[in-house]
């Protein structure tokens, strides 16, 4: 059973990447950003960067999710700090692999300003990168260069996740 986190900053195609992955090993795909309560989405599309305080019921509910997931999910999240993925790893009680979606600025404040629908403003990225904790290092962690084609993010990602026997 795989359960899997698409992490990364805005921009860095968790949605994109994560659907075609969960789609790829047959599992349902679940956008975290539906789990954000409505306030959050509110602050992030005024400009305001989240606190720690505002994230948790957010990570909580992301967690129930992976818990309550007996036959694997891939879900996305953004994930920025060490202390979420050891909350989500704590929740999902069983192996949490993570696909960290990393990038320069430049071709991630490209892919928010070609995406269209979505409640975060380009000015967001800067803080989000500030946050961002790099998870290299941690385990089951693979990291993806977002200036890679889509396809070739979710073969070497799925490559991966069967090497892992997960």
């Amino acid at each position: 059973m795989i359960r899997l986190v698409v992490m990364g900053v805005s921009g860095s195609g968790k949605t994109s990447a994560g659907s075609a992955i969960a789609a790829a090993i047959g599992l349902p795909f679940l956008e975290g950003d539906t789990l954000h309560p409505q306030s959050n989405v509110e602050k992030m599309a005024s400009g305001i960067p989240l606190t720690d305080e505002d994230r948790w019921p957010w990570l909580d509910r992301i967690g129930a999710k992976l818990s309550q997931a007996e036959q694997g999910i891939v879900v996305s999240c953004s994930a920025l700090k060490k202390i979420y993925r050891e909350h989500l790893r704590q929740a999902a009680d069983g192996p949490l692999a993570f696909i960290f979606l990393d990038g320069s600025p430049e071709v991630l404040r490209d892919h928010m300003r070609k995406r269209t629908g979505h409640f975060m403003p380009v000015s967001m990225l800067d803080s989000q990168l500030a946050t961002l904790e790099d998870p290299s290092g941690e385990p089951l962690v693979l990291r993806q260069d977002v200036s890679a084609p889509v396809d070739a993010i979710v073969e070497a990602s799925v490559a991966w996740l069967t090497e892992l026997g997960l």
